[in-house]
């Protein structure tokens, strides 16, 4: 059977650390969630390999992750945070790679929306930084509302060798309904072949309580149209998608909105393509 990859969600721990983003809005999920928890999800809507997102700007949390995959198969990858302005980043790279589950380190991010600048992607010392991305050989993954973009597409434009994926969809603004601001500054980075676009993190952006599968129909179906089936990728965004909706829920929601003949490719194929994951294409599920 083909290879199925979530290829976005999280684990977090605030007994442990502090999680800025985690307002009182959320504190339905304001509790540890380990794979533990997730592995049996996986089990039961046909999932084979994930790829686990940072959550807060810290360089310890990216080891943790690293050794958590380490000890957990299912986790195929880490997308991590380092610190872009750093003038160290080779060394950085070299010693998460050296150390337990280095070798599952796919991808940076950085929380680029909660950044006060909106051009915080077009500051010099950010972009050294995503160039040692590039040159480490990771995927930069694009954390960006509707403001960012402009920047964003600044980025992708002038690092052709990247490879880039944008976080959510740029968080459309599904709530409201809006849709032309976010379309005509999300559509130019399709334009670009190293650019892929995550279809996550829409039921959130959605009303909480009561989305319907319509109501993301009409911005997954323009990132489709504008990726097309070889540059989208389904990430769950779990556990953050549950004040919203259950993984199963989330996964049956994408794949209704996913044409069956691109199944394959947004489900699996191209998440191992854009992290370059160590995982077959054909895996054999036991019953």
């Amino acid at each position: 059977m083909a290879l199925v990859v979530d290829a976005h969600h999280h684990f977090w721990d605030p007994a442990r650390a502090t999680y800025p983003w985690m307002i009182d809005a959320l504190a339905s999920i304001r509790r540890r969630f380990g794979p533990e928890d997730l592995r049996p999800l996986l089990a039961a809507n046909g999932v084979d390999r994930t790829v686990l997102v940072q959550t807060i700007s810290s360089l310890g949390e990216t080891r943790e992750f690293l050794a958590t995959a380490a000890a957990n198969e299912f986790i195929a990858g880490v997308v991590g945070w380092v610190d872009l302005t750093a003038p160290d980043l080779a060394e950085q790279f070299a010693a998460l790679r050296a150390g337990p589950g280095g070798a599952k380190l796919v991808g940076i991010r950085h929380q680029v929306h909660d950044e006060a600048d909106p051009e915080w992607l077009g500051r010099p010392d950010v972009r050294r930084g995503i160039a040692a991305v590039g040159k480490a050989g990771l995927a930069y993954d694009i954390l960006v509302r509707t403001r960012e973009l402009p920047s964003a597409l600044v980025l992708v434009r002038d690092f052709p060798s990247m490879r880039f994926v944008v976080d959510h969809m740029a968080k459309p603004p599904i709530a409201s309904g809006a849709i032309d601001e976010w379309a005509a500054r999300l559509r130019p980075l399709a334009e670009y072949p190293n650019v892929f676009c995550k279809l996550s993190g829409m039921v959130t952006e959605a009303d909480w309580k009561s989305w319907r599968v319509d109501d993301l129909a009409p911005y997954a179906s323009r990132v489709l149209e504008w990726f097309g089936p070889d540059r989208c990728v389904f990430g769950s965004d779990w556990p953050v998608c549950l004040v919203a909706g259950s993984y199963a829920r989330v996964i049956d929601a994408c794949r209704e909105l996913v044409p069956p003949a691109a199944r394959e490719r947004v489900f699996g194929a191209n998440a191992a393509e854009l992290y370059r994951l160590p995982v077959p294409a054909i895996v054999e599920r036991r019953s």
